[in-house]
């Protein structure tokens, strides 16, 4: 093992002192740092505050069982990635398929080997860590999934999970939904004037800009090409027109130079509200905001335009 690596959090459970301290000699703690408990319904506690990755535990308390707070420690905490190995004496081995079924992961028969304890506890500590390297890599592919690579902005499948569930609660609870698509205007003129980098440094630009009008309690994202959303919740018509215009005022302030050449950049925006009374489908209001967009670019480019309707 790796001494330079913090002690690995270990639960030590008998309500024997003696056999406590035999567990402990034989884990070093350069290791492992061990949390001991009397009874199972200590270690129960002590499990809550610090969840640690291994526990070892008597078969016989005078509480609950090895067996109980296995099973207390499964149905309990679920999310808890948690390493049982059950201490049996020679007269109990004959039931420990009925620990196994508990939920311990390993048993031991007492008295114990210290040299074999610790190798079971080091197999046990390795399979927990691989098991959070791969919740890890599995937490950063689930983020790379709902996350635009360019900007950093959700994607348009972040968006629809997102304001799929928000557009349900809009109907139970009454509240305003209002979804707005983007698009930049003439944006294959910059990337044929100016090339692939200097578009990419407009994306990124409008996304930041639009990233700090957000509020936390929408959501905003890049769902394609030159290609933005923006979900509003909470706010009345003139409140929605007003955000946007702001914001396609600021995207108009903007100014990026590249070399000697200064490029401005302005946007084209399309809103629609969730209608009272129709069904919850995120798809359809995402319809009518494309509409109202292609509407502010028949228009003229560089304007906000708002699907008329009556909306919560």
């Amino acid at each position: 093992m790796n001494g330079s690596r913090q002690p690995f959090p270990l639960l030590v459970v008998d309500d024997s002192p003696v056999a406590r301290k035999l567990v402990e000699h034989a884990l070093p703690p350069e290791q492992f740092g061990i949390l001991p408990a009397k009874t199972g319904l200590e270690a129960l506690d002590l499990f809550a505050l610090h969840h640690p990755g291994l526990v070892i535990t008597d078969w016989l308390m005078p509480d609950l069982s090895g067996i109980e707070l296995c099973q207390r420690l499964r149905a309990t905490f679920k999310d808890s990635f948690t390493y049982i190995i059950l201490l049996t004496s020679v007269s109990e081995k004959t039931n420990v398929v009925k620990g196994l079924e508990a939920g311990a992961d390993d048993y031991l028969t007492k008295p114990f080997d210290a040299a074999e304890l610790l190798a079971r506890a080091n197999v046990g500590r390795r399979i927990v860590e691989l098991h959070r390297e791969i919740e890890a890599k599995n937490r950063f592919l689930e983020q790379l999934a709902l996350t635009d690579e360019l900007t950093g902005l959700p994607n348009r499948r972040a968006i629809e999970q997102w304001a799929t569930r928000q557009l349900s609660g809009a109907v139970r609870h009454d509240f305003a939904f209002w979804v707005v698509m983007a698009d930049l205007d003439q944006f294959k003129s910059i990337n044929d004037g100016h090339g692939h980098k200097a578009g990419d440094a407009v994306l990124k630009a409008f996304s930041q800009i639009l990233k700090a009008s957000t509020r936390q309690c929408d959501i905003c994202g890049r769902i394609g090409g030159d290609e933005f959303l923006l979900v509003m919740t909470y706010s009345k018509e003139e409140g929605v027109r007003l955000a946007v215009e702001r914001l396609r005022q600021q995207v108009e302030a903007e100014r990026l130079t590249f070399g000697e050449r200064t490029l401005a950049i302005t946007a084209s925006f399309g809103i629609a509200g969730f209608r009272r009374g129709q069904q919850p489908d995120f798809q359809r209001v995402l319809v009518q905001a494309d509409v109202a967009l292609h509407s502010a670019k028949r228009l003229g480019r560089n304007r906000v335009e708002i699907v008329p309707s009556e909306v919560h």
